[in-house]
């Protein structure tokens, strides 16, 4: 341990209802491991509670379940407050007075974290008010159109903006502790964490979301970068001038970039995700065929059906026909099967 940072970082947690165990579990082992050496998982460097108001089991997302060890504690005694999101399709995922508490908080300059969907979380109880949010990729539809004045990106791990840390989740929960053991421990503690962890190294805040769009291997960042533009923009399409510019590239060398690693333009690559994004609506919702286009960035319905029979082969309404049709097929062979078993009971 680095005898220069002698200040113990300390963490308390706050899991929201159905919480997402992975991030979790990621942000508290690499604290367990870096507060101690090798594996001995003493808490030398680093110390942690778990907290509610209530003490009662936190259930995660994926059923396991956690037992708080402290009721809320004066946020002073801690270096940060960690809270860990779970489903956006729950509500009350944190009780009132642990809104309150996270309030209190960050009045009183304690730095607080938004791990995984912590940060619709924050963002809900109004404490990213003139900050930059980091969500999954994932997520980012759903962020802008819920909290639309928080300017948000999805394509870094995380943002330290002021005292608030926003954390895209999954893996990159690693990350953003083995940064925060750095700050607070030393380089040999985030090492001897991460070389247990089996972790190669620490990600940079500012290093790319793992995601692949269109199911190519790009390799090239800006080219990455552009696609994950596109992603989070079908519906209200962006000019590939302006997405050469957040790339930091000119029109003329993106097209380029683009050539040499994909083989197609940006223009073919948007029209691609914006036609899947369609299918995706065609397939797994009944929203109006002329609803669908809208929301993939078609003016007109004409326009919309031709692409899409270029690109899949057929019209999104024959899709659709299909596809209730497989459903009633299978239904009919299921229940065929269970009066077959009842015969033969």
């Amino acid at each position: 341990m680095d005898p220069s940072k002698s200040a113990k970082l300390k963490i308390g947690f706050l899991l929201a209802k159905n919480f997402t165990l992975s991030a979790f579990s990621l942000f508290v082992d690499t604290l367990r491991l870096g507060s101690d050496e090798r594996d001995n998982s003493g808490r030398v460097a680093c110390d942690w509670l778990v907290m509610s108001s209530d003490k009662r089991f936190a259930t995660s997302s994926s059923g396991v379940q956690v037992v708080p060890t402290s009721l809320l504690r004066p946020a002073t005694e801690f270096t940060y407050i960690v809270v860990v999101g779970g489903r956006l399709n729950d509500t009350e995922v944190l009780d009132v007075d642990t809104i309150r508490y996270l309030r209190g908080a960050t009045e009183s300059g304690v730095p607080v974290i938004g791990l995984c969907t912590g940060s619709f979380i924050l963002a809900d109880a109004g404490l990213l008010k003139g900050r930059t949010a980091c969500v999954s990729w994932l997520h980012h539809g759903e962020f802008r159109e819920l909290f639309p004045d928080i300017p948000v990106i999805s394509h870094e791990l995380f943002v330290e903006d002021g005292n608030i840390i926003t954390c895209a989740g999954g893996s990159s929960a690693a990350d953003l502790a083995a940064f925060l053991v750095n700050r607070h421990v030393g380089e040999f503690a985030e090492r001897n964490a991460l070389e247990i962890l089996q972790i190669a190294r620490r990600r940079d805040a500012r290093e790319m979301q793992t995601r692949n769009p269109l199911g190519q291997v790009a390799d090239d960042k800006r080219v990455e970068l552009a696609l994950l533009i596109m992603e989070q923009h079908v519906e209200d399409i962006l000019e590939i001038e302006d997405i050469a510019a957040q790339t930091g590239l000119s029109r003329r060398q993106l097209e380029r970039s683009f050539r040499a690693k994909l083989g197609v333009s940006p223009a073919s690559a948007y029209l691609k995700l914006r036609l899947d994004a369609a299918m995706r609506l065609v397939k797994t919702t009944t929203l109006p065929l002329a609803e669908v286009a809208i929301m993939s960035g078609f003016e007109n319905s004409s326009h919309f059906i031709r692409k899409f029979r270029e690109r899949f082969g057929n019209p999104p309404a024959t899709v659709r026909k299909n596809l209730r049709l497989e459903t009633v097929h299978s239904e009919n062979i299921s229940i065929a099967a269970a009066k077959r078993r009842m015969a033969k009971a």
